[in-house]
């Protein structure tokens, strides 16, 4: 509650006389530590992309998208080359720094500049990616990208409300859950139940040092384990 009443004793939210909007993103590349994400290329990045899915033992990562597995490399192809040619969603590829080759993708979708909303989905890791920095590097630099340069008010996360694996990631990240949305969606021929995770500005500046702790090279030992979780370091934010 806002605590502000207008002049008939209602509660209303809080005034923002300031707000203009926000810009639409126009980013191409986004550069970190560890990795960088381009908006996605087929040409450039479809072979790497495919080879990198392809690692994984069965196909269970696919099992809470909307497409997917691939069985042919064209399939694939044709799928990345529309995926190209949005905006919204706008996908990208994940780039790790070291091999310098797309190790997963991403999108920003259902943007709304007017309200200052945007949300990350379409999340598809390799096994190449999953438990390293990339992964989160990937959310520490799309706070500073949705927050600082394009000044959104909220930034959204929503899953399947069975798919524990993303939902655990959402909370580490330092997502706030918000509810569940009930027979949301039809995939796959089956229901979909959606939980709701979100960061909003406000809560952003608490959260941007517990990354930069956690992303410094000096957060990690000798094998590159962690010293300190994520979550230990928002605590004490």
């Amino acid at each position: 509650m806002s605590g502000i009443f207008n002049q008939f004793q209602q509660p209303v939210g809080v005034s923002l006389p300031d707000w203009k909007g926000a810009p639409f993103p126009q980013a191409q590349q986004i550069t970190g530590r560890y990795c960088k994400l381009e908006r996605i290329n087929a040409e450039r990045h479809a072979k790497d992309l495919y080879e990198a899915y392809c690692e994984a033992s069965d196909c269970r990562d696919w099992t809470y998208l909307a497409v997917g597995p691939f069985e042919t490399f064209d399939a694939f192809q044709v799928y990345l080359k529309k995926m190209e040619e949005q905006t919204d969603p706008m996908h990208f590829a994940v780039i790790d720094l070291t091999s310098m080759k797309p190790v997963g993708t991403f999108a920003l979708m259902r943007i709304d500049p007017s309200n200052g909303v945007i949300e990350v989905g379409h999340v598809s890791y390799s096994v190449r990616m999953k438990r390293t920095r990339i992964s989160t590097e990937v959310i520490s630099l799309l706070l500073k990208y949705v927050f600082e340069d394009l000044g959104y008010r909220r930034f959204e996360w929503k899953c399947d409300a069975l798919n524990a694996p993303s939902r655990g990631a959402a909370e580490r990240f330092g997502f706030s859950f918000e509810g569940i949305f009930r027979q949301a969606v039809v995939t796959r021929g089956r229901n979909r139940d959606t939980a709701w995770y979100s960061i909003i500005d406000a809560e952003y500046p608490t959260l941007r040092p517990a990354y930069d702790l956690w992303l410094d090279e000096r957060n990690f030992d000798n094998q590159g384990r962690q010293i300190k979780r994520l979550g230990e370091l928002m605590e004490r934010a």
